[in-house]
């Protein structure tokens, strides 16, 4: 349940796919990202990126509204990913639901935790 006052919603996922190649591509992901949030109005101010030697990756997109984070664990077939928006100027709530359903949907995953937090 939202509370009135709500600075805007913060969703934790942890998800499973058994397509181990996106798990294994963060350019594809960070594409689909830039993209996903220009359909939203959202405004990326930084991306931060990391591969490790396992093709594993961790990205960060900060945005003027906040943040979204992913990490890759391809020998587990999973992944963990956050994303918050604030409800400064409107309210983010139903944006911040959207990214979570699309990101589930690109990774082809099973959701195994879902958090909401409304700060």
């Amino acid at each position: 349940m939202k509370p009135l006052s709500s600075k805007g919603l913060h969703i934790l996922l942890t998800l499973e796919t058994e397509s181990e190649d996106l798990l294994l591509d963060s350019k594809s992901f960070l594409s689909f990202t830039e993209k996903m949030l220009e359909t939203k109005e959202v405004e990326i101010v930084g991306v931060t990126s990391h591969t490790f030697e396992n093709e594993s990756f961790t990205s960060a997109v900060c945005l003027k509204e906040s943040h979204l984070c992913i990490h890759t664990w391809p020998e587990f077939k999973q992944l963990t990913f956050d994303v918050f928006l604030c409800n400064y100027t409107q309210d983010n709530t139903g944006k911040v639901e959207q990214i979570a359903d699309e990101v589930i949907g690109y990774f082809k995953a099973k959701t195994i935790q879902k958090h909401k937090i409304f700060r």
